[in-house]
């Protein structure tokens, strides 16, 4: 059986999470085909072990993010079950094929076994569903839930142009989402709670990100009253990620706040209080300030980067 992958990008490179779709694909004995929007990363695609067929789709509607017209470029060339990631991005596109193509989607799996069993957590992470595919879906899965795949491929690239068949699309995007990598793909996540005394102090904070490549992530708490962008919200009610490392500084550790971050694979609990609830899920714990913390962390973080 094979998987059809809508492959993210970096830039011109592949996103790390396209090698964990087709890693996913892999693990159960099934080829992938990848499609590339854009014409992006084809070559790339090409190269990993376990694809069967590269198809990359051109056209003018990929210059801008456009979910509308970029599930119409894809669906043509799109085939049996569709892989995507459980990204803001992908998790649109996904939606908007399977309504497209009136087959059912299945969101944020975390697990995949031949027969296509999947899991995935649900009731804010207190109960994992396990369900079985009998037919075409589209599924997305989590970012950092599977391993990557490797290189060794030599797959054939088709090229399929879509601009005739696109008749609306963005062309211009007035306000720019940040820069800055988002929390559901990031490895790394450094997050702030209301302990941290202001906004203003999220600078700290974003320093450290820049040292090691990380995300920004914040409580619902400084989100709601400071006016933190929600994208940055971990929680129940905000974004469930799954990073190598989670770095929760002045977050007290709500049920709410743990049901999106408690996956995490190492925990580091930053807070001056040795009862906060964040300290009972936590690998690794300082009981210290924001301020004695985090600029002991920079420096040393800047030491071994140097």
């Amino acid at each position: 059986m094979n998987f059809t992958i809508i492959a993210e990008t970096n830039g011109e490179n592949l996103h790390p999470t396209t090698y964990q779709l087709i890693g996913a694909a892999s693990s159960i004995g099934s080829k992938s085909i990848v499609i590339c929007p854009n014409g992006k990363a084809e070559a790339e695609a090409a190269s990993i072990e376990g694809v069967e067929k590269v198809i990359s789709v051109v056209g003018d509607c990929f210059d801008i993010f456009d979910g509308g017209a970029w599930s119409t470029a894809l669906n043509t060339v799109c085939e049996g079950n569709i892989l995507i990631s459980a990204s803001p991005n992908g998790r649109e596109i996904g939606a908007r094929l399977a309504a497209k193509r009136n087959i059912p989607i299945i969101q944020d799996i975390v697990s995949i076994s031949e027969g296509i069993i999947v899991k995935r957590p649900i009731y804010s992470g207190k109960a994992v569903e396990t369900l079985t595919v009998s037919g075409d879906a589209v599924i997305t899965l989590r970012p950092n839930a599977f391993e990557a795949a490797g290189l060794g491929g030599e797959a054939p690239i088709n090229t399929v142009n879509q601009s005739a068949d696109i008749k609306i699309s963005i062309q211009e995007a007035i306000n720019k989402a940040s820069e800055r990598l988002d929390v559901t793909e990031a490895d790394i996540i450094i997050s702030g709670g209301r302990g941290i005394g202001s906004i203003e102090n999220f600078s700290h904070l974003e320093d450290i990100a820049d040292i090691v490549g990380a995300a920004v992530g914040a409580s619902r708490a400084v989100v709601d009253e400071w006016g933190m962008p929600h994208r940055m919200q971990v929680g129940q009610t905000g974004k469930t990620v799954t990073p190598s490392l989670y770095i929760a500084v002045g977050i007290s550790g709500a049920i709410q706040h743990l049901a999106g971050m408690r996956s995490s694979k190492y925990i580091l609990a930053i807070n001056k209080d040795p009862d906060a609830p964040i300290f009972g899920v936590a690998d690794y714990g300082i009981v210290a300030t924001w301020e004695e913390a985090i600029p002991a962390l920079k420096s040393a973080l800047s030491e071994l980067k140097s």
